[in-house]
């Protein structure tokens, strides 16, 4: 048993800096790498590539990552588990494995993770007694079944840790959960039981803490003049200990802040009950945390507790709902505010004009520049020579949205005066993904290792 490993995390979403993950393995010098691509909506957008080609539905990013960082991963015997597979593991591992090949490196061992995608399976499992009762109001999913798009079970740390355990430099998974990338690495390294509900609880706060990337290392902090060196903001390490205590760090090359507060915030973030936060793994109770600033840039995590994983899992469903338009413009000169009031009016009144109207809840005006943001704070200033005019609107007929896009192009020559900043064509119309969270029995959820060896 080591008496101690290094775990980073290089990616909090799909988007996130491509050489953040670069610099901690140059840098860091950890043991582990992980990357955290797959948000809700992550998932129907994969799902909607991969039905245009069967060979997409992953983080490209990452197989392009992969191809920079090989060698040092290869000289540093640094492992690489990430959630990068989307609704497409094997195609994702597909293309790791070509770019290894194009390297001339042998002997990288490359783990899927597959299970947790059950859209094919959607309809057997509903016949068979699943509701999936939506969460949030209770609805049932035969209302919007011919509507689903993605479905992906969030599942934990036991295929990763199967997957560590055959040897594996490399793991791809599908909608693993971000706390169980960091988990995993602990339970393997430690030999901690998957009953030993404090311990687990621990590596879930863990990775709860590093799963966003740098927002736990100073970035998007209210503080965020005491951060030095934003642009060379350092992304988060684990230093993480078999009795279940661990510090949060970053590399000391790096800017960017560790401090109590900025831990503080991240384990706020997207936290719902503190008293039992629910993973596949483990419920943990943050009032349990116990934060320590150790030393510059470093603060120890400790005194967590936890109780039993729950009988279900989380099940992550996408569906097509509509579509949706939105443009903008920039109105400027004297009364720019009244003149962009006017200007949305304008569009509404035209396509009334035309036959076309919406529903009041389907539209959407905003005045960026007037407190749009925070609304009923402070008072707008007297005299605004520019605001941006954000309009737009949603509606499940898919020609009328179309039709609103082309009304605002007109309005730089036939509304009020100092109207531009148009620029991107005409808005068109787009799908609306919607978001249903449901349960399952993990029973019904099988997961699969498969390791492939380059």
């Amino acid at each position: 048993m080591k008496s101690k490993i290094r775990i980073a995390n290089g990616q909090g979403f799909w988007g996130d800096s491509i050489d953040a993950p670069v610099e901690l393995v140059k840098n860091g010098n950890i043991d582990y790498l992980t990357l955290d691509y797959l948000a809700e909506v992550t998932m129907a957008i994969m799902q909607k590539l991969r039905m245009r080609n069967p060979k997409m539905g992953y983080a490209t990013d990452f197989v392009d990552l992969i191809e920079r960082i090989l060698p040092d991963l290869v000289e540093k015997d640094i492992k690489v588990i990430a959630n990068a597979g989307g609704v497409n593991p094997t195609g994702c591992v597909e293309a790791i494995i070509e770019r290894v090949e194009k390297l001339g490196i042998t002997g990288i061992k490359i783990a899927i993770v597959e299970g947790d995608d059950i859209l094919e399976s959607l309809d057997d499992l509903m016949k068979n007694g699943c509701e999936f009762k939506n969460m949030d109001n209770g609805g049932t999913l035969d209302t919007v079944r011919d509507k689903v798009l993605s479905a992906n079970v969030y599942i934990g740390a036991d295929s990763i840790l199967e997957a560590l355990e055959a040897g594996a430099q490399i793991i791809v998974t599908g909608r693993s959960t971000d706390t169980a990338l960091t988990m995993a690495p602990m339970i393997h390294e430690f030999g901690w039981k998957l009953d030993n509900w404090d311990k687990l609880a621990s590596g879930t706060i863990a990775g709860h803490i590093i799963e966003c990337g740098a927002q736990c290392s100073g970035g998007n902090f209210s503080n965020w003049e005491e951060v030095p060196d934003l642009a060379n903001i350092g992304y988060p390490i684990i230093e993480a200990y078999p009795d279940g205590t661990f510090v949060v760090t970053k590399s000391e090359k790096s800017g960017g802040l560790v401090s109590v507060d900025t831990v503080s915030e991240q384990l706020l973030y997207e936290m719902g009950n503190p008293e039992a936060y629910i993973t596949p793994d483990v419920t943990a109770f943050f009032t349990s945390i116990n934060l320590e600033q150790e030393s510059e840039n470093r603060v120890k995590v400790s005194g967590i507790k936890g109780g039993s994983r729950t009988p279900t899992l989380k099940v992550s469903i996408n569906y097509l709902n509509g579509f949706k338009a939105v443009g903008q413009l920039t109105i400027s000169g004297p009364n720019a505010l009244a003149k962009a009031k006017v200007c949305a009016d304008i569009v509404f009144k035209r396509l009334e004009k035309a036959g076309i109207t919406f529903a009041e809840e389907d539209k959407t005006v905003e005045f960026l520049g007037v407190n749009t943001c925070h609304e009923g704070i402070g008072e707008a200033p007297n005299v605004i020579n520019e605001v941006v005019l954000r309009i737009g609107v949603k509606d499940q007929d898919k020609a009328k949205v179309n039709r609103f896009g082309k009304e605002i192009a007109p309005l730089v020559t036939s509304g009020p005066p100092g109207v531009t900043g148009f620029a991107g064509g005409r808005p068109k119309a787009t799908e609306i993904v919607e978001y249903w969270p449901a349960l399952m029995p993990r029973e019904l959820v099988p997961t699969t290792v498969t390791v492939r060896e380059v």
